[in-house]
């Protein structure tokens, strides 16, 4: 570590040195803030810098720690916020030009959790219109780019939160996922981020004028990206403290009781009528040998209804969208997210009336049928994307872009819908015709194990690396 840049570190190393008083808080700070500096204006990743304030933070934890006082588990960790989170002082955006003044009054939880671990805030990452594209570009603040090249879109609604902490500029990136917004930019960018299970991570914003719908509770959750799946192990605790403001969270210990004899890991290579590629069916069977390897028993198999599940919970979502939101889209959105709109609409027409309600209904039999599986394999590897990464902007280049974007990404959907935690980490970087890029596969685990589907990942790390040292030496 003694000749690796400061901003370099992951969180595990940071948090270390920082309590053992190797380095100082304000020094991590500093070299975090440093980097975004030099990196973010290239990559539009981070849209608002608080990098002065995070170093008179950080020196005033240092004064605090030399006075006796104890370390948080994340002391000295720079982390970013995206923008669609409340952050005291600071607008809740979510990437329209009509929020660019919606100043928030408090933090949101994981915003106070963070902190409250010692995590320093360095600045908000960029988000599409409305966090509900795959790819992240708006009106506001313009388009983020991915650190491995213009090639290749960063992924959204997340993407200036990957391309943040994959370019240095802190070890840890918040970011939230309805549909796929935490696995898309890190599919993306060669990230590693565990979407959370339903009611794992306390959720609110103070700024909110009416409560989200129904499906959206039961949908969305707030998440981490990093650069390496130890540094979720690290800090999933201190994200899913209880927040009295969440009154459905479920206040359950991280680590759970542990798995007698080898963990079932179910491999599917399933692609519902796409085509696979074969960089990507070369990712399953990478990480299911590394599993193998590290003791996991491995046996192909599908669970059930997995593409119904997902089209279901996604003509259900967007149903809701379509009543709730729709009047603002039109009203406030650009004619780009109009159209988008427009496609995701007819490529999964969306339910309504009864059919909205018995969808919703039905969102307990998908449920429990995934959980009969997981209780047999408590792991499933499956394919994210099942091509390569697409380029920027696809997804508003008319069907086709839609349904290469999203239309295909029926294992991310069915997540969501069913609230059952799913990982998402690179196996190796892909030599491709347009350029390089990550390949990334996704874990899916059983409710409340994110332990499990985080330790899985470690292991895969383990055995297959990771990617940043590569995309540092290629932007060196």
């Amino acid at each position: 570590m003694t000749d690796t840049p400061l901003w370099q570190y992951s969180a595990c190393e940071i948090a270390a040195a920082t309590q053992n008083g190797d380095i100082s808080a304000e020094a991590a700070t500093v070299a975090a803030v440093n980097r975004m500096r030099q990196v973010s204006p290239e990559l539009n990743a981070v849209v608002e810098d608080l990098g002065d304030v995070a170093i008179e933070r950080a020196a005033d934890m240092d004064r605090q720690r030399s006075a006796g006082q104890a370390c948080g588990p994340l002391h000295g960790v720079a982390v970013t916020i995206k923008i669609n989170v409340d952050q005291a002082g600071h607008a809740t955006s979510n990437g329209v030009v009509a929020l660019k003044d919606n100043i928030a009054h408090q933090d949101a939880p994981l915003v106070r959790n963070l902190t409250r671990a010692g995590a320093v805030v360095i600045g908000r990452t960029n988000t599409p219109e409305f966090s509900f594209r795959a790819d992240t570009d708006n009106p506001l603040h313009g388009r983020t780019h991915n650190p491995w090249g213009r090639h290749v879109s960063p992924g959204g609604s997340s993407g200036g939160a990957a391309s943040a902490v994959m370019s240095g500029c802190g070890a840890l990136a918040h970011g939230n996922d309805i549909g796929g917004s935490l696995r898309f930019p890190a599919a993306a960018t060669g990230a590693v981020t565990v979407k959370p299970g339903l009611g794992r991570v306390p959720a609110y914003n103070p700024s909110q004028k009416a409560e989200r719908g129904m499906l959206a509770q039961a949908m969305s959750v707030q998440g981490l990206i990093t650069r390496t799946a130890a540094d979720l192990k690290l800090s999933m605790p201190a994200l899913i403290a209880p927040d009295i403001r969440d009154p459905f969270h479920v206040p359950l210990p991280y680590k759970g009781d542990e798995i007698n004899g080898p963990v079932r890991v179910a491999v599917s290579k399933a692609c519902f009528g796409f085509d696979l590629h074969p960089e990507v069916s070369k990712a399953i069977d990478l990480a299911a040998d590394a599993l193998s390897d590290a003791g996991y028993d491995i046996e192909e198999m599908t669970p059930p209804l997995a593409q119904e599940t997902a089209e279901c919970g996604y003509r259900a979502l967007l149903g809701e969208v379509s009543e709730l939101l729709g009047p603002d889209i039109r009203t406030h959105g650009s004619e780009t997210i109009n159209a988008i709109f427009e496609e995701y609409f007819r490529q999964f027409p969306p339910f309504q009336g009864r059919s909205l309600l018995d969808a919703m209904a039905k969102r307990s039999f998908y449920a429990r049928e995934w959980a009969l599986f997981l209780n047999e394999y408590p792991l499933v590897l499956c394919p994210f994307m099942l091509q390569p990464f697409f380029t920027p902007n696809r997804d508003a280049e008319g069907p086709e872009g839609v349904r290469e974007a999203l239309g295909s990404a029926l294992w991310s959907f069915s997540m969501n819908f069913t609230g059952l935690p799913a990982g998402c980490l690179p196996t190796h970087l892909a030599a491709l015709p347009q350029g390089a890029q990550p390949i990334n596969v996704q874990l899916i685990g059983r409710r409340w194990r994110e332990d499990l589907i985080v330790d899985a990942m470690i292991a895969i790390e383990a055995r297959l690396g990771r990617l940043c040292e590569s995309l540092w030496e290629q932007r060196s």
